[in-house]
């Protein structure tokens, strides 16, 4: 039951294929214009030091001229510094004190020795030092966030009444013990025996009021001003060819903030979203058109198609999440994850043409959109470049290292373009990039979630299987040696050639590698395989000797799919002899029993044809390769006129009419493959 379901669920996948590649599109258009901020895109990007190409702009309405950020900041630290701390004086802390003086004193006095006559005396002193220093203050010095200096003003709050003093002439209790001493050495009283009742009643009644003190800052920094002056309706704000300099910087700055805000409350979002429908739909439009004319094989895989709609809307997500969140700055995202994860999964063009869609869209919402679209397409661009032919893992650091060296020289020439000097680069704004590349690297984990979610073969995965220790290719080199050494001659011949021709050399490596493994059940009957002198088909019909020769293909397909080896891989299996015949045993039948009707099909094999540049190539690699072994005495004209005859019969037989692979790269393909069998066989070249 469950095989039916399944069955039943991929019939329905076919049936409704186009049905789910729209809903998929358009999800993907919604989630992306739904994560995309509401806001009305101001029409005028501007520089300080640039010059003003536009024509004159005036005032369309009255706005207020907002303060530079260090003005801003002048004015909120000079707000700050009129604040006092606040204390709030705690009356009752010297009246429990006192009454604790006068306890203390009762209790000490018995076993002081001192006169009782005196009681009174010491009583009365003790108790005007106490009030001395309390009706001044006594507060605690080194708390946080205050002066760290013994000399600022505060504000002491007494049952709602506010009184400013200076903390030079306030008491601490080190202060008032210093002060005791002084007072003492006046008295003729036991200096020692007051002290010790004296210092023990010492405690802050100023105690700092931190959230008081923080609520009048915050009244104070609110009460600041943003704004300096007016731009009155109509009133020139920069005439054509003036350099923007501070002050018209700061208008344009203003205008374009008062513009933005009144759009915000004014504004009508029902426009807005129309806006961003019609943007983002026409370029997923422009995407599905590319993938439709010129990759057909991932427009045809709803899965492959909802791998990229996926990536591109995780992107642009981002990007909307990271404006949400008011990122100091935008930079910090790693815009070139995107063609990496792509080129890495697809291909070289389909990573630029996503790579330049998603910039595209995202400079409507970016600051100062033409250099943001310079950083990351050069950045884009550089990173499809340096993994073209991703051979191993460390390419990704390599790739990191060239990026970040990219945004440098764009970081540096845009540099010198605004403002002319090199002492005046900000070189802390190039750390976002630092960060953004160093982020990319996560493009690599996330490639493997990728492939394994959607089953996807990427090079990094081809990288691993191409590893001759892998166990499937170990076992082939330890029972077939002479298949796996003609693998490895398959793969360099076709490998080369599939370089010169363009297409996925690592690709064609892996299949050429694993092409045969189906000789591994009965070797000995490959003749690459057997000893000399003993040939097992001897002893069987030529019919069975065909069938078993066929097999190879059907088993090395099972032990693909055990081994759970890429299913671009198994296509290599499947159609490296296309739906040829075994011509040795059935030219020998007919030789042999001219009289006899036979079935071809037994002797065919049964395919597919080759149906990509990869599999065509190594369909001519593999049969060139073995009769090459047949030479005996190879020379350039034998292996010429050998290439020649081999590639013209597949031409003949209709085996690459599927592979797109073009008559001028055909003779490509046969020059390599000369080349390359002469360099085996040691022939002289003549020059």
């Amino acid at each position: 039951m469950a095989i039916i379901s399944i069955s039943r669920t991929k019939a329905l996948l076919r049936k409704y294929a186009v049905s789910v590649k729209f809903i998929i599109i358009l999800l993907s258009v919604f989630l992306i214009i739904l994560a995309l901020p509401k806001q009305v895109k101001f029409r005028y990007e501007f520089e300080k030091g640039r010059v003003w190409n536009q024509k004159e702009l005036l005032a369309p309405y009255n706005f207020a001229i907002l303060k530079t950020n260090a003005e801003l900041e002048r004015d909120q630290s000079a707000a700050l510094q009129s604040v006092s701390p606040i204390y709030q004086l705690r009356a009752d802390v010297q009246l429990q004190q006192l009454e604790g003086f006068a306890n203390d004193l009762n209790i000490k006095w018995a076993g002081s020795g001192l006169p009782e006559k005196q009681r009174a005396r010491y009583l009365e002193i003790g108790r005007a030092l106490l009030n001395h220093v309390y009706a001044i203050g006594i507060l605690t010095p080194g708390i946080k966030d205050l002066p760290a200096t013994e000399d600022y003003n505060i504000t002491v709050v007494n049952k709602n009444v506010s009184a400013n003093k200076n903390t030079s002439g306030l008491y601490t209790k080190e202060k008032a013990i210093v002060y005791f001493e002084q007072e003492l050495n006046l008295t003729n009283v036991d200096k020692a025996f007051m002290l010790d009742l004296l210092q023990n009643r010492l405690q802050n009644n100023l105690i700092y009021d931190d959230k008081l003190t923080a609520r009048i800052k915050r009244d104070a920094l609110s009460g600041v001003s943003t704004t300096q002056g007016m731009v009155q309706k109509d009133e020139v704000i920069v005439a054509k060819g003036t350099v923007i300099n501070d002050e018209i910087y700061q208008k344009l700055l203003s205008y374009k903030k008062y513009f933005e805000d009144s759009a915000r409350v004014n504004g009508n979002r029902k426009m807005v979203f129309l806006g961003q429908f019609l943007l983002v739909s026409l370029t997923v439009t422009l995407l599905i058109v590319f993938l439709y004319l010129f990759r057909k094989d991932i427009y045809q895989d709803n899965r492959l198609v909802g791998l990229i709609m996926l990536v591109i809307t995780a992107m642009l997500g981002t990007l909307s999440w990271a404006i949400s969140q008011q990122l100091p700055n935008l930079y910090y995202i790693p815009y070139c994850i995107v063609p990496i994860i792509i080129r890495i999964l697809f291909d070289t063009r389909l990573a630029l043409n996503i790579h330049l869609l998603v910039i595209m869209i995202a400079g409507f919402y970016v600051p100062n959109s033409f250099e943001f679209a310079f950083y990351e397409i050069t950045a884009g661009m550089v990173s499809i470049y340096s993994i073209k032919n991703l051979l191993r893992r460390g390419q990704f650091l390599t790739s990191a290292a060239i990026i970040t060296i990219t945004y440098l020289i764009s970081f540096l020439g845009i540099s010198f373009i605004r403002e002319g000097d090199l002492n005046s680069i900000e070189w802390a704004e190039f750390f976002p990039f630092v960060v953004s590349v160093m982020l990319t690297l996560l493009a690599y984990p996330l490639i493997y979630a990728f492939e394994k979610l959607f089953r996807i073969t990427s090079d990094l995965t081809l990288i691993e299987l191409t590893n001759t220790n892998a166990a499937i290719l170990r076992e082939l080199a330890f029972k077939a040696p002479g298949t796996f050494q003609h693998s490895l001659q398959v793969a360099n011949l076709a490998e080369n050639a599939i370089y010169s021709i363009g297409g996925n050399a690592l690709l064609v490596r892996a299949g050429a590698l694993y092409h045969d493994i189906g000789k591994m059940e009965n070797p000995l009957y490959f003749i690459e395989n057997q000893t000399a002198g003993f040939n097992p088909h001897d002893k069987l019909s030529y019919e069975e000797s065909a069938q078993i020769i066929i097999r190879h293909v059907r088993k090395g397909v099972e032990m693909a799919e055990k081994a759970n080896l890429p299913e671009t891989l198994i296509n290599f299996i499947r159609t490296h002899h296309g739906n040829t015949r075994v011509d040795y045993f059935y030219q020998s039948f007919l030789k042999n029993f001219p009289e006899k009707f036979i079935d071809e099909n037994i002797f065919r094999y049964p395919g597919p044809i080759p149906f990509s540049k990869e599999t065509g190539v190594l369909m001519l690699a593999d049969s060139v390769e073995a009769a090459s072994r047949s030479l005996k005495e190879p020379d350039a004209g034998s292996i010429s006129d050998l290439v020649d005859r081999i590639v013209n019969y597949k031409l003949n037989q209709n085996q690459l009419k599927d592979s797109d692979i073009t008559l001028k790269e055909i003779e490509t393909i046969k020059t390599i493959f000369k080349r390359m069998l002469m360099s085996i066989y040691h022939v002289r070249i003549d020059y």
